[in-house]
């Protein structure tokens, strides 16, 4: 459903996107991968490659955690001829700690596409961008607005939020994706839909917010049928969140006596946290009578419980319960001694860097 008003000024190209590329131009936020509009015009060219770099990382995670990643990323890797040269183990320890690891993994996947089959260069469309690793149909079109100019629809969940208001959809996501897109694609103009893009980023970032909008202030108000129907804070409608199933398993963290290095192996390069660091770990499993004890230890050893860590997945919780043991033994398994300066640089992911440091916690308060 789509609230409709007559004899008011309805959102166009004419009545929304020429006075929001207006204020962009004074507001534009500044951020560490983007070309501000007055250098764009100056001449200043969009890098592709730090576009996507910051795209990627932007998915499902915030600009402020982001932007610390991004830097050191740039720093270590400053080319994509140099990310898809470096070892997948370093690009995953560089990325722990930002979530959603299958992201890392399909960065460095796409790094070495672009440089072995497209000469280092990415491609220029959106549809050529869509051939490559880990881009789907968002981050295409994202990068090939922001750093090519190409006028196609860029369509994330501020600018969702943002059309829905506008226009006053009322029904709920994701049903309502393709009448946003629609909207989106004719509000795009063909001079500057990059920065059009970005401004209405930066928009629902820090106007359409998803509480108490500021209306008042916003370019768009005088258009915005959402307002006008005293319906704007409540859209988009989202139909209601289903309970996220429960899981459980167990951690277990081996200290070795002499340095309190820890014992650690790789998880397999496919399936959740794919060829992150751990230390040795069960099955996850959804029944609460699943066998999180000394039994599912990977190797023997006088363990002891010494609490649990809990860690919230896209489609489900997990709760593990964590164990320690001491042993100067190395482990006849697949895996490696990391001593405790080391643990910084390594490619834990932050749910076993939570049983990582609860093990330690517990160690010290023990001696």
């Amino acid at each position: 459903m789509q609230v409709k008003f007559e004899n008011d000024p309805t959102p166009s190209a004419a009545t929304v996107t020429r006075p929001l590329l207006d204020w962009y131009d004074r507001h534009a936020r500044d951020l560490p991968w983007r070309v501000s509009p007055a250098d764009r015009r100056r001449g200043v060219l969009p890098d592709p490659y730090r576009v996507w770099l910051s795209e990627v990382m932007l998915q499902q995670t915030t600009v402020a955690a982001v932007k610390s990643y991004f830097a050191a990323f740039l720093a270590r890797w400053p080319s994509v001829e140099a990310l898809a040269a470096a070892p997948s183990e370093a690009v995953m320890g560089a990325w722990a700690g930002l979530g959603y690891y299958a992201r890392a993994r399909n960065l460095h996947a796409c790094a070495k596409a672009v440089a072995a089959e497209h000469g280092g260069v990415f491609p220029n469309s959106a549809a050529g961008l869509k051939r490559l690793p880990g881009i789907g149909d968002y981050t295409s079109a994202a990068i090939a607005a922001i750093a090519f100019d190409e006028p196609v629809a860029v369509v994330d969940g501020n600018i969702e939020r943002v059309v829905s208001r506008l226009f006053a959809i009322e029904t709920p996501l994701p049903q309502s994706r393709p009448l946003i897109r629609h909207h989106v694609d004719a509000l795009t103009p063909a001079d500057r839909p990059g920065d059009f893009a970005q401004a209405m980023m930066d928009l629902g970032a820090t106007i359409c917010t998803p509480r108490r909008p500021a209306c008042i202030v916003c370019p768009a108000q005088p258009v915005c049928t959402g307002r006008r129907a005293g319906i704007a804070e409540r859209l988009p409608a989202k139909l209601p969140k289903r309970a996220k199933p429960q899981r459980r398993g167990a951690a277990f963290v081996a200290v070795r006596p002499a340095d309190g290095a820890v014992w650690l192996r790789r998880r397999p390069a496919a399936g959740m946290l794919g060829g992150m660091a751990e230390p040795p770990s069960s099955a996850w499993s959804a029944k609460a009578d699943g066998a999180l004890g000394p039994a599912a230890a990977p190797f023997p050893g006088d363990w002891r419980r010494v609490g649990s860590v809990a860690h919230g997945f896209t489609h489900f919780d997990l709760e593990l319960d964590v164990w320690r043991t001491e042993t100067a033994a190395t482990p006849a398994a697949e895996g490696w001694w990391s001593a405790p300066d080391q643990l910084g640089t390594v490619a834990l992911p932050t749910l076993m860097r939570k049983a990582v440091t609860l093990a330690l916690k517990d160690r010290k308060a023990s001696t």
